[in-house]
């Protein structure tokens, strides 16, 4: 018996299984009988696109719980590039956030979620500059191994391949990508190095999901010829879970949070087309896997397995689910003897599943602590609990990583009489600390580094620390794991469940992102020290260039209890030269160097998240002038400017857009809208007068770029002001001066094309397109092979003040340290002087 537990811990360990701390699922019989029919069904579909919210959740809901297809969704992206409507979290940050909500929304469609290891750079116009910043042969390598381990029968693409510049370049590229995947997946000579775990697999058929957007409206949608396509009704009502298909999607969709898609669900007929691409064509248009067994004859030995689990679908008791546990466990018995590899992992864990659920079997490993350092002992309170009438014995109970197997008497596990224990684990000195796996790596601008094949694609954090569980089961032993977590009740919220995370002794925080030095004189930098763990000190210190100062050179700590802090503060002084520089922060304890900031990521509607980045920042010491504005800002959908502009030294206050009035805006000069104020502000419908009050009388207002969807205001201007979907994605593009006497060009800094190098992802984003004669264009751009756009910045008079729009993304810019965007920006603040 000792063996057999070792082993398995090694095989679970080295399958890469990932959990996330989630509240654990306790199925309804309803959802049990949902569960024995997915069973049933041996077929598969991928869902290919680019981003997160690109998939299509009414079919992969329809695909999952109404044809029991096993349904993934592969997006080539984790949506570092987008925008982020509940926080300030951008790129790598927003990345984390978007896969949580991707594996949220996974949870409710009942999908599976996959990734490339592409990053999504920003909005790209065509496939061509998209395939150029990512690395095709390694996305595409990507493409290949997903369709090879999730083996796919039918692949579906969101988008068209046939399309170039007419949507996002990821969006073609995804389908171009998957297309000439479907070609290459059976060839042994493609990505031979993949074959050591997965083996080469031809899906059957390829499909593009069209729909009247790909045809410009809804009405020439109805007029085209659509006899050659695949129609799904996918308008299911399931009486059982009292939901239609689409109000399922809904709530899927409706955790892209992030990205504010938040839907509303629908009821009654509904059709979704497909357009067949590639592969054996269909003769029944209605039947994504006409010529494909999905019964469990589709296997070798299978017939067997099937007669047993269609008579247990068929003998389903929903008043006693356990009825059905001695059919499963011979099912269970037989698919182990299988000697198809990918369908006895699919169906293994799928059948695991519902043994414990149609017996309330119950498993839990509940760690005392949220976080832990390695070599350190952890306190782990495990339950084991059978709620039914079925004999069962608890064998062996295994610890991940320790390899070390504590082997139990054999303890019977009488009907609902709970098991529990609390035990000791020492995670060793090489546990990995908890992080997005790939983000431990430097990558590029288009593309994550992670080496281990294995890895690449899973869609969520790897956690090591697993407690397996051996139960025998009638005489069959079966091992269940489970992810340790961390568990506590909460008054208002009663039980709440976190990951265990592996953290650092130390971590330490640099207070801001960018330091501005715009003269000689030094500046304070605060170092923030947290403790990993009771009782540590060592020294803290600052890592510049040497043409730069810091005072101390290093500064002893110590802190007494995990979770503690301390300031640490430094006096740096800049080089006489313009420059830029990275500040680093490093900490030593016992000859240990740690040099990483902690980062904790906590939204409601997903599960808490910790990144581990290098604890940098940035210093740049440059030529600015400023004067002594006072600003008040109002946040929009969530951007750190405020911080950037006090960094510039201005006195900087966010007002609550329910507290703007002439008499609370009086002692400001300038007022700031933060990025998509007017998208998600309701108040500001009826502040609108109060503040083109202010600019009349002789103030500026600074208007960041929305987007022309759901405008709370039309009024947002004092003029006619069109806001269109140009943009400038090209972050060197050609920057033309169409003013180049105005005072925002001159004034107090004299603005320079040198001024816009550098810039990142992209110039800006929607650019308004028509606008009224009273505003002066200042700036033209355009990326390669399109017309100028010069509606970046507009400046208009209004009565004595200035009113100001702009698409640049210094919602980017600034927060990143570009040194143009300071300078320009002090310009518009200043344009009043």
């Amino acid at each position: 018996m000792q063996q057999l537990y070792k082993s398995s811990i090694l095989l679970l360990l080295l399958s890469f299984q990932i959990g996330f701390a989630q509240r654990p699922t306790k199925p309804t019989s309803v959802e049990i009988y949902h569960q024995i029919q997915k069973l049933n069904f041996l077929g598969s579909v991928l869902y290919v696109a680019a981003h997160p919210d690109d998939e299509n959740t009414r079919l992969i809901s329809y695909l999952s719980n109404d044809k029991k297809a096993r349904t993934g969704y592969l997006s080539l992206t984790r949506g570092d590039g987008g925008q982020n409507l509940i926080g300030t979290e951008l790129r790598e940050l927003l990345g984390v956030i978007r896969t949580q909500e991707l594996i949220e929304a996974r949870k409710i469609d009942g999908g599976e979620q996959f990734f490339s290891r592409a990053n999504d750079f920003g909005f790209s116009k065509n496939p061509t500059e998209t395939l150029e910043i990512w690395d095709k042969n390694q996305v595409l390598s990507d493409v290949v191994w997903a369709i090879r381990k999730f083996q796919p029968d039918v692949i579906i693409n969101r988008f068209d391949h046939r399309s170039p510049g007419t949507t996002h370049g990821h969006h073609t590229a995804s389908a171009m990508l998957s297309l000439e995947a479907f070609d290459l997946v059976n060839d042994k000579t493609i990505y031979p190095e993949q074959l050591k775990y997965v083996s080469t697999w031809q899906p059957k058929r390829v499909f593009f999901n069209t729909s009247w957007w790909f045809y410009g409206s809804k009405e020439k949608f109805e007029k085209a010829d659509k006899s050659t396509q695949t129609k799904l009704n996918i308008g299911t009502y399931y009486q059982s879970l009292g939901k239609s298909n689409q109000e399922i999607a809904a709530l899927s969709r409706s955790c892209h949070q992030s990205q504010g898609f938040g839907n509303t669900g629908t009821r009654g007929e509904e059709d979704e087309y497909l357009e067949f691409l590639k592969g054996e064509k269909l003769n029944d248009n209605t039947n994504l896997f006409e010529g494909i067994d999905t019964s469990w004859n589709r296997v070798q030995g299978g017939k067997a397995i099937g007669d047993i689990l269609n008579a247990v679908e068929k003998n389903f008791d929903f008043k006693n689910p356990s009825a059905s546990i001695p059919e499963l466990v011979k099912a269970y018995t037989l698919i182990q003897n299988l000697s198809d590899k990918h369908w006895k992992e699919v169906k293994t864990e799928e059948i695991k599943k519902i043994i414990a659920a149609c017996a309330g079997l119950y498993f839990e490993a509940v760690a005392d602590v949220q976080e832990i350092t390695p070599n350190s002992p952890l306190k782990i309170k495990l339950e084991v609990i059978n709620r039914s009438s079925i004999p069962m014995k608890l064998n062996g109970i295994g610890a991940i990583p320790t390899y070390e197997t504590k082997e139990k008497k054999i303890i019977d596990l009488k009907n609902n009489v709970p098991f529990t224990e609390t035990t000791s684990l020492n995670l060793n000195n090489t546990i990995d600390y908890t992080n997005a796996y790939w983000l431990n790596q430097v990558g590029t601008e288009g593309m994550y580094r992670v080496d281990e094949q294995e890895k690449i694609g899973l869609p969520d954090v790897i956690r090591q620390v697993t407690v397996g569980f051996w139960i025998e089961i009638l005489g069959v032993e079966i091992p269940f794991d489970r992810k340790v977590v961390y568990k506590y009740n909460d008054d208002v919220k009663g039980e709440v469940y976190q990951p265990l995370d592996i953290v650092p002794l130390a971590t330490s925080t640099i207070a801001e992102k960018v330091y501005i030095f715009n003269n000689d004189r030094s500046k304070t930098v605060t170092v923030k020290v947290k403790a990993g763990k009771d009782k540590i000190a060592g020294n803290v210190k600052l890592q510049l260039p040497e043409n730069w100062s810091v005072s101390p050179t290093e500064i002893p700590f110590s802190l007494d209890r995990k979770g503690e802090e301390v300031l640490a503060i430094f006096n740096v002084s800049p080089s006489k030269e313009i420059s830029e520089i990275e500040i680093k922060s490093i900490v030593t304890i016992d000859n240990q160097v740690f040099d990483k900031q902690k980062i904790d990521i906590n939204y409601p509607h997903i599960y808490k998240q910790m990144v581990l980045k290098p604890a940098v920042a940035k210093a740049i010491r440059l030529k600015i002038k400023t004067k002594n504005e006072k600003i008040a800002y109002i946040m929009g959908a969530g951007d750190e400017i405020p911080k950037s502009l006090q960094q510039m030294g201005y006195e900087v206050e966010i007002i609550k857009p329910e507290a703007i009035s002439a008499e609370k805006l009086s002692p400001f000069d300038v007022v700031i809208t933060g990025i998509r104020a007017y998208n998600v502000v309701n108040a500001l419908a009826y502040k609108q007068k109060t503040l083109l009050d202010f600019v009349k009388n002789g103030k500026t207002m600074i208007v960041q770029y929305n987007t022309l969807d759901d405008l709370v205001s039309k009024e947002m201007a004092p003029f006619p002001l069109k806001i269109s979907r140009d943009r400038v994605t090209e972050e060197d593009a050609e920057v033309r001066f169409l003013a180049p006497n105005h005072p925002v060009l001159n004034y107090p800094n004299k603005i320079t094309v040198d001024d816009f190098k550098g810039w990142k992802q992209e110039q800006g984003l929607y650019y308004p397109s028509e606008w009224d004669n009273a505003f002066t264009p200042i700036l033209s751009a355009n990326d390669t092979g399109e017309k100028p756009k010069d509606g970046a910045l507009l400046i208009a008079k209004y009565g004595k003040g200035n009113y100001i729009y702009t698409g640049l993304s210094f919602f980017r810019e600034l927060p990143e340290g570009v040194s143009g965007a300071f300078r320009l920006m002090a310009n518009m603040i200043a344009i009043g002087k």
